[in-house]
């Protein structure tokens, strides 16, 4: 999960910060000179007076006694801003407001259109969400991981491509197996041309759709390896036909889906 902080908190903790390391520099750099004496050991109890007639030099005489009052008043003065900053802190707590930084927010606002995208269009492929949405394309793969890893979207594969649907059980296997199919506008036109029985047969149907039928055979190949179109053979020619399983799906997929969208 990305790191969030409220801005509250960590502006009072980088004053104090600054701070805490600005009177430790001027103590250090302030404390520096102390006073200092020339001295001769003595017998006498009182420090720094002449017992011979020799002269005493100070050499010099500072009190650092106003630094340390500085330091109390300015710990009091972080006391006192720490305390009026924590009710705001706990208010915002209760009132549930958390800021994350620009970042996260933008991440965050890219996966919910990455999302919807998704939901709005399910079956969809990488290449036409980052072309629909201009985001680039290792961008897209981060978010997308994460939100599989939130368990928002789930990836279909098909036939080596990989295709998102929304998750919570939104699409059974066969929902996603037919929609994937029809998001490909090879195979769609393929299972439309044999499901209103337009053509039935690898010639026909690579004259109507108009590739060789040896491109036509690779993608029928393909439909009958996924299930959703049957073959048998009617004299010298191979007969293609919609699985019965799919039909019905099939139809109500194309018609929810794809119809607005493609004529």
């Amino acid at each position: 999960m990305e790191a969030k902080v409220t801005r509250l908190m960590s502006t009072s903790v980088k004053l104090q910060k600054k701070l805490t390391i600005f009177l430790l520099f001027f103590l250090l750099t302030a404390t520096a000179g102390a006073t200092e004496y020339i001295v001769k050991p003595v017998p006498s109890d009182q420090v720094g007076v002449s017992i011979d007639g020799e002269e005493v030099v100070l050499l010099k005489d500072f009190t650092v006694y106003w630094q340390f009052l500085l330091w109390l008043a300015l710990t009091q003065i972080l006391s006192v801003v720490d305390m009026l900053i924590l009710p705001a802190k706990f208010l915002f707590a209760i009132l549930g407001f958390r800021v994350s930084d620009h970042s996260n927010a933008v991440g965050a606002l890219k996966r919910k259109f990455i999302f919807s995208f998704i939901k709005v269009n399910p079956g969809t492929c990488p290449s036409e969400i980052a072309n629909n949405l201009e985001i680039n394309r290792g961008t897209l793969r981060y978010h997308l991981n994460v939100l599989e890893e939130e368990n928002l979207i789930e990836a279909h594969i098909d036939h080596g491509n990989v295709r998102y649907f929304q998750n919570n059980f939104t699409y059974g296997e066969n929902e996603k197996l037919v929609i994937s199919s029809l998001q490909n506008e090879m195979s769609r036109n393929i299972i439309l041309n044999i499901l209103y029985r337009e053509c039935n047969t690898n010639g026909d149907l690579a004259r109507k759709i108009g590739i060789s039928r040896a491109s036509m055979n690779w993608h029928v190949t393909k439909l009958k390896d996924s299930g959703l179109i049957e073959e048998y053979k009617a004299g010298r020619s191979m007969i293609y036909s919609i699985n019965p399983v799919y039909r019905d799906l099939i139809e109500r997929s194309y018609m929810k889906f794809f119809e607005s969208r493609f004529n």
